[in-house]
């Protein structure tokens, strides 16, 4: 998948989801995994893999610095995003979710 640049989160998860990333997801730090409330999938940290993130810092405000991710699961054969907050509003759980997607080798 080639890296584009985006101007907002907005326009990223728009792109994201034309790309076939259609599952929204969402950290769950207390059962270790991301979760789709939707359709109920769940992932731990082993089963997906980071394929690209989009990094946005708030000109104006701390509190609009988040980190797209695109993420699959070959396993689940799913497609998907999660958005984290990074700065002072990051999640500094011990969460191995959390882990994962700060240690992102593609950083």
């Amino acid at each position: 998948m080639k890296r584009k640049n985006y101007d907002t989160v907005t326009e990223a998860m728009a792109d994201l989801k034309k790309l076939g990333y259609t599952i929204d997801f969402s950290i769950l730090t207390e059962k270790e995994c991301l979760i789709c409330h939707s359709t109920a999938t769940e992932l731990s940290p082993e089963d997906f893999e980071i394929d690209q993130f989009y990094r946005f810092e708030g000109e104006s405000d701390p509190g609009d610095q988040m980190i797209v991710y695109a993420i699959s699961s070959n396993k689940n054969n799913v497609k998907g995003v999660v958005v984290n907050a990074y700065g002072i509003y990051a999640d500094n759980e011990s969460s191995a979710i959390v882990k994962k997607l700060n240690t992102n080798p593609n950083q």
